[in-house]
């Protein structure tokens, strides 16, 4: 079969950019002209960073409830709101396996998690990538029971928002950027079972000559700029696509909870979360370049030392947390074990290092997890005084990427990676 050169996420999104300039790119629901003018209006928001991006969520259809934006409960020790979004508490980490158990795990949401009927729920996919062409009004279709009836898959997967960890620029660096002020909370581990996408796209029919693959969610519609830019959708290479994607349907030995994608999600491993679409419903099936707002005007690096119209965002970058409060209380007098855990999307990590106010030192890495997509570790410490004291941590993954003192600065606030100073009173 014909395939793009790479699967690369870096290197799809910087093709499709050009593409999408120069007008070889194709994209349902929203004008090319329009979107290069909320471009525009993005630039001007995005020069005063400390505004917030304007979301609206388009009207339901009249009687129709589209209940709270977050359909699990909140509870305070587990999870941080953040307006429609949730991040885990890295201290409900304390005590808990590899993977985040589900009533932490954090919520991404664009607009409001959509209350979906199984039953009627069907998966369907239409486009030119696949025999006969068909139209999204007379697409390809599957049940869940017959996605249920192919070979399952497991997968255990990271995964995390682009702006985990924006909330640092603005607290550590005074460079304050517009979005979702997380804190290190927007990422997770789980096991995903479901089939993988490859599977239903060949039996779909997909042809030789495809080269991409979008995944369009069921939450509703999401406005920002006075622009619907309809519902949350982003093109994957046909050649990632028939590799480790995952149509997903249980999370940790569960049905998908109704926040992480009920009754179907799309896992896409190495990739930036907004790949993973949730409540999955269409699928396109192109044999022309696609585009949506998702990899055109988002998720994309604008400001100094970036392209005027956004560079490619690439992997996730290397991250480390404490399992432990933010300005914890910890007794004098007596070792204290820290934990905690860190991440990379260019590939495993290779060694941690923790500085508790004496100069840097090698953690002790959980043997288990290597190789894994996070890896534990611990240090102990004895507190040599009472009072407030900073802790650190920074690691460097198998390609030598690793956390520098200071992130650099894009617009948008993604991709921080800059080591976080974690404040605790020791009493």
């Amino acid at each position: 079969m014909s395939r793009p050169p790479s699967s690369e996420e870096a290197d799809h999104d910087a093709r499709r950019s050009r593409q999408w300039l120069a007008g070889q790119a194709q994209g349902a629901g929203v004008a090319r002209d329009d979107l290069l003018e909320l471009g525009s209006a993005m630039a001007a928001l995005t020069a005063a960073a400390a505004e917030r991006d304007p979301v609206a969520v388009a009207p339901a259809p009249v009687g129709v409830d589209p209940g709270a934006p977050i359909a699990k409960p909140l509870l305070p020790e587990l999870l941080r709101p953040l307006e429609t979004n949730a991040e885990m508490r890295w201290d409900a980490m304390a005590g808990q396996g590899y993977v985040v158990p589900n009533d932490r795990f954090f919520v991404r949401n664009h607009t409001v998690t959509p209350r979906l009927d199984a039953r009627a729920w069907r998966l369907r996919l239409f486009g030119t990538g696949l025999r006969d062409a068909p139209t999204r009004d007379a697409p390809v279709e599957f049940t869940l029971d017959e996605l249920r009836r192919l070979p399952a898959e497991e997968s255990t997967a990271l995964l995390e928002c682009a702006g985990n960890g924006r909330r640092y620029f603005a607290d550590q660096q005074d460079d304050p950027a517009p979005g979702v002020a997380w804190d290190l909370g927007g990422v997770g581990v789980a096991r995903w079972r479901g089939v993988r996408l490859g599977t239903v796209l060949r039996l779909a029919g997909l042809t030789d000559d495809a080269v991409d693959v979008m995944p369009e969610g069921l939450d509703p519609d999401y406005v920002t700029g006075g622009a619907n830019l309809g519902r949350v959708r982003r093109p994957l290479p046909v050649a990632k696509a028939l590799d480790d994607v995952l149509l997903a349907y249980e999370m940790n030995g569960e049905p998908l909870p109704a926040d992480h994608g009920f009754p179907v999600r799309v896992v896409v491993p190495g990739w930036i979360g907004i790949s993973s679409i949730k409540w999955v419903g269409p699928v396109e099936v192109s044999t022309t370049p696609l585009f949506s707002p998702w990899n055109t005007q988002f998720y994309r690096m604008f400001g100094p030392g970036h392209p005027v119209d956004g560079g490619v965002l690439g992997a996730q970058s290397v991250k480390s947390a404490f399992e432990l409060a933010w300005d914890a209380r910890v007794p004098a007098d007596a070792e204290v074990l820290l934990h905690g855990r860190s991440w990379s999307g260019a590939g495993p990590i290779d060694r941690v290092e923790v500085d508790t106010g004496d100069g840097w030192r090698p953690a002790e890495l959980v043997a288990a997890d290597r190789g894994g997509p996070w890896q534990r570790w611990t240090a102990v410490w004895r507190p040599p005084a009472r009072g407030r004291w900073t802790l650190r941590a920074r690691a460097t993954d198998v390609t030598g990427a690793g956390q520098p003192d200071r992130a650099t600065h894009n617009d948008l606030g993604y991709l921080f990676d800059g080591v976080v100073r974690h404040p605790v009173t020791v009493v």
